[in-house]
């Protein structure tokens, strides 16, 4: 298989860590990175080693020897920077959340399809070792038929990030981790959510700093997901069957879990890894090797039911007065 070039859109936190993932992929490799200021782009080229640099988002997304554009723009930038990707014949790779609305993200997939383009949302914890051992071990029947999850994520440090109390520009601890909990759930359970509700901590005209969602996935199972920016509370998903329970740390960047049996630990499960990205980007590489336009896993009813809950859920805050916009 080839070297698959990839051209970076943004110069935000989370690109080293991804640059990081992509040189410990198979076949990746960074070709370029743009920033609307090229100094910024510059830097961090030179400290990534990433051979070119762009002083637009055009620019990158013209050049002939790029395939896929990883955007990390910040949230309401998503749609515009991704349909800019899309239509010089690009490949896009979207950081999450994947758009602010449904309709974006819709509109996003049609046209992908249209063009014969691939699209998918970075969501990392979908492809690491160890959630593909959580779904094994689900689907072999060791904890019985699932019945509740409890999913609880700490996000301390979101002052560092100057959009993030502006809910116009994506900010939120729901839109920021939501993601998350929501698709990592659809992915290993194999269902989708059927009913949510939910609520939330918020100063006048900000974003909200800390919610609460209940939630239901298919018939036979509830499912509860916290997640704060105020408290350092424990960041776990624990999945309840009938016989046993499964408990993941940081399960979006899980390197261990372990396995409950009729309330005594059975097993502890292990996974060392070098980048928490390096699967994901493994899987956008075979998906565009097979000529794939969607991913198998990650793909556009996953996504659309995602941003489908976080719509609403906005909505419902907006409308009931727990958020405010000026």
């Amino acid at each position: 298989m080839k070297k698959i070039n990839y051209g970076i859109l943004s110069t935000a936190s989370i690109v080293p860590r991804f640059v990081a993932g992509v040189n410990a992929s198979q076949h990746g490799f960074v070709k370029g990175i743009a920033s609307r200021s090229i100094e910024k782009a510059e830097l961090l080229a030179k400290e990534l080693a990433i051979p070119n640099v762009y002083g637009s988002y055009e620019a990158i997304c013209q050049d002939s020897e790029i395939e896929i554009i990883y955007v990390a723009t910040y949230n309401k930038a998503h749609y515009s920077a991704a349909m800019l990707a899309l239509k010089n014949g690009k490949h896009v790779l979207l950081e999450k959340p994947f758009c602010l609305n449904v309709k974006e993200a819709k509109e996003l997939f049609a046209y992908a399809k249209e063009h014969n383009l691939f699209i998918m949302e970075a969501q990392k914890a979908v492809f690491l070792p160890a959630t593909l051992k959580v779904k094994e071990l689900i689907e072999t029947g060791i904890i019985g038929k699932i019945r509740y999850v409890n999913a609880s994520s700490s996000h301390l440090g979101v002052e560092r990030i100057k959009w993030f109390d502006s809910l116009e520009s994506g900010g939120g601890a729901l839109f920021g981790s939501g993601t998350y909990p929501l698709e990592y759930l659809q992915f290993v359970l194999g269902n989708q959510f059927s009913s949510w509700t939910g609520t939330c901590l918020g100063k006048p005209n900000q974003s909200d700093s800390q919610c609460t969602l209940s939630l239901k996935l298919g018939e036979d199972t509830l499912a509860t997901i916290f997640i704060t920016t105020l408290v350092d509370a424990p960041s776990a998903l624990t999945i309840y069957g009938e016989k046993g329970s499964i408990t993941i740390p940081n399960y979006w960047k899980a390197t261990e879990l372990t396995v409950t049996i009729n309330g005594e630990e059975s097993e502890i499960f292990k996974f060392p890894m070098l980048s928490e990205f390096a699967y994901e980007v493994d899987h956008v590489n075979n998906c565009l090797e097979k000529g794939f336009i969607q991913s198998p896993w990650m793909s556009e009813s996953v996504t659309v039911s995602t941003i489908t809950i976080i719509e609403t859920m906005y909505q419902e805050w907006l409308g009931n007065g727990l958020l405010t916009i000026k």
